[in-house]
């Protein structure tokens, strides 16, 4: 319903995210604990580390920067880091997690799955959206909301063809299924990107070529912001400085945080930065790697 309702409001939803936030760390934990248990451990690709002692954040104010608690740090191996899908937990939760292969690569965990016999050793990496199964993401979402023929634009305003629906495409998707139509010869034109979408006109707005200037932002809010450490002194910074991704496996990016209110605050990258989708996660660090925290791109 999340993910249905998010494509139906012109939003891209994060069921990853959604899923961890309301599942494995909201009802199978709560389970877990009700049954007797201490701890879950999951497969994710994370640190977690308890910090024991309080550092200064200042030694003009004498504040804490971060009193004692727990914090995420992204994962030993880069290439599969899954800290961007983990923004939303809390002290209470990670209190009763443990995360065992954030330290291990790949490859280093594998090598111990066949160590020790386990027919999950040589398995594929999982890839997509773990309840659609072997559906396309259109295929799926068409079960749920119909197609609706709308115009495909250029920034000029100029109708360069149709789309089936805006509620299906997302900033940045590229196979939109507009080929040449406009100034060209095959082979001598770039691919478009759409740029934006409208699902109340439903009209999609693309830009030709990757680099296109309105495919980049630089000043972007963020909704239902959630640091891990509650105690996170951006109240006490005007401009806090993080390094933040808008999407999964983007490079981080030098960006600032500004407080809006207790649930929003405004996110400015140094540079600006490609395909930022609605309803997509924003999700910040520090300079050492720590996981901030994160919140969903308006």
């Amino acid at each position: 319903e999340y993910m249905i309702n998010g494509y139906r409001q012109g939003r891209t939803p994060n069921p990853d995210v959604m899923c961890n936030k309301e599942i494995k760390f909201g009802l199978f934990l709560k389970k877990a604990l009700e049954m007797g248990a201490d701890y879950v451990a999951t497969g994710h690709y994370v640190r977690l580390e308890f910090r024991s002692q309080n550092l200064e954040f200042s030694k003009k104010n004498k504040k804490s920067l971060n009193p004692k608690s727990y914090i995420l740090y992204s994962a030993r191996d880069k290439n599969k880091d899954q800290s961007y899908f983990l923004w939303t937990l809390t002290q209470e939760q990670l209190k009763h997690c443990l995360f065992p292969i954030g330290d291990y690569l790949k490859s280093e965990v594998r090598q111990m799955a066949r160590k020790a016999g386990l027919p999950t050793a040589e398995k594929k990496d999982s890839q997509g959206i773990c309840f659609l199964g072997k559906v396309a993401l259109d295929e799926f979402l068409g079960k749920y909301i119909p197609e609706k023929r709308g115009e495909i634009r250029d920034a000029s305003g100029e109708k360069i063809g149709e789309h089936k629906g805006a509620h299906f495409y997302t900033i940045g998707q590229r196979h939109i299924g507009v080929k040449y139509q406009v100034s060209g010869i095959k082979g001598n034109t770039k691919p478009y990107y759409v740029a934006e979408k409208n699902v109340k006109t439903n009209t999609l707005i693309v830009a030709e070529g990757s680099a296109n200037p309105a495919l980049y932002k630089r000043e972007i809010e963020l909704a239902d912001v959630n640091f891990i450490n509650p105690n996170c002194p951006i109240a006490q910074l005007p401009n806090f400085p993080v390094l933040a991704r808008v999407r999964y496996r983007q490079p981080l990016a030098e960006a600032t945080l500004k407080l809006i209110n207790s649930s929003n605050v405004q996110l400015k990258f140094d540079a600006p930065v490609k395909f930022v989708a609605p309803g997509q996660s924003a999700v910040f660090y520090s300079a050492a790697g720590e996981l901030l925290g994160g919140g969903v791109i308006l």
